[in-house]
C-alpha cells in the first residue's frame, strides 16, 4: 500500500460511516413516514385507542402493565420496536420513555440472568456459532465493561443479542445494568417521542410543535453521543490492535 493510499484510508472510512449514519437517519424517517401512512388503512389508531382505554383504566398501574409487556417481549427475543412506537402513541413523551426504560432495563436484566446463571449452558449453546457473539466476546475482553456503553449506543450488535451474549461474559451485573439502562435512554426517547409527535400531529390536525422540537433536539443529542462513542471504540481497538502479542 503507498503512503497516498494509506493517508487516504482514514478519510474514506469517515466518509463511510457518515453514509452508514445517513442512510440510518433517512430510514428512520421512512419508518415513521410508513407508520404514519399504514396507522389508518391497518386500522391501527382504533386498536391504540381501545389498548390505550384498557390501560388507563387500570389507574397508575397501567404504564407498569406495559412495561412488564415490553420486559416480557425482551426475554422471548421479540422484536419491540413497535411496542416502543406505541408507547409514544399512547402515553406521551415522558411517561412513555419512562414505561419502556423500566420495561426494556428489567427485560435485559433477565435475560443477563438468564444467560449466566438459570440457563447458562442453553444459552452457549445458541450463541457459541454466532460470529457476532464471539466479536462481542473479543471485544469485551479487551476493552472491559465500558463495551456495554458504547454497544448500547452504537448499533454494532442487535439488541437481543446484547442482552442474552453479555450474560456470557466476565461483565459485572451491576455495571451492565447501570450502563444499559443510561446508554438505552437516547435510543428509546427517539422512537417515543417520534411517535408522540406523529400521534399528536394525527389527532389534532396540525404540527406538534414541543414534541417536534424535542424530537430534533434528541437526533441532534444522539449524532454527536454516538459520534463520539464510535471515536471512542475506535482508538480503543486501534490500541489494542498495537499491543503486541506474545
Amino acid at each position: 500500500m503507498s503512503e497516498d493510499e494509506a493517508e487516504g484510508r482514514p478519510a474514506a472510512i469517515a466518509r463511510e460511516k457518515r453514509k452508514r449514519a445517513g442512510a440510518k437517519a433517512a430510514v428512520f424517517l421512512l419508518a415513521l413516514g410508513a407508520f404514519a401512512i399504514a396507522m389508518p388503512a391497518l386500522g391501527v389508531g382504533q386498536r391504540l385507542v381501545e389498548l390505550r382505554a384498557w390501560i388507563e383504566g387500570l389507574g397508575a398501574a397501567g404504564p407498569l402493565v406495559f412495561a412488564g409487556i415490553y420486559a416480557l417481549a425482551t426475554v422471548a427475543a421479540v422484536p419491540a420496536s413497535l411496542l416502543t412506537l406505541a408507547a409514544g402513541a399512547m402515553f406521551g413523551s415522558l411517561v412513555g420513555i419512562a414505561s419502556v426504560a423500566v420495561g426494556a432495563t428489567a427485560g435485559a436484566a433477565a435475560a443477563f440472568a438468564i444467560a449466566r446463571w438459570l440457563a447458562r449452558d442453553a444459552v452457549a449453546a445458541w450463541l457459541g456459532k454466532s460470529a457476532r457473539f464471539a466479536k462481542l466476546d473479543a471485544m469485551t475482553e479487551r476493552h472491559g465493561a465500558i463495551i456495554v456503553a458504547i454497544t448500547r449506543l452504537v448499533p454494532i450488535f442487535p439488541f437481543n443479542l446484547l442482552n442474552y451474549g453479555f450474560g456470557l461474559t466476565r461483565v459485572r451485573f451491576g455495571t451492565y445494568l447501570l450502563w444499559s439502562f443510561l446508554c438505552m435512554l437516547p435510543g428509546i426517547a427517539l422512537y417515543v417521542v417520534g411517535a408522540d409527535a406523529l400521534a399528536r400531529g394525527l389527532a389534532e390536525g396540525r404540527i406538534p410543535w414541543g414534541p417536534v422540537a424535542l424530537l430534533a433536539g434528541i437526533v441532534a443529542l444522539l449524532l454527536v453521543v454516538v459520534r463520539r462513542a464510535r471515536s471512542v471504540l475506535a482508538t480503543r481497538e486501534a490500541g489494542a490492535a498495537q499491543i503486541p502479542k506474545e
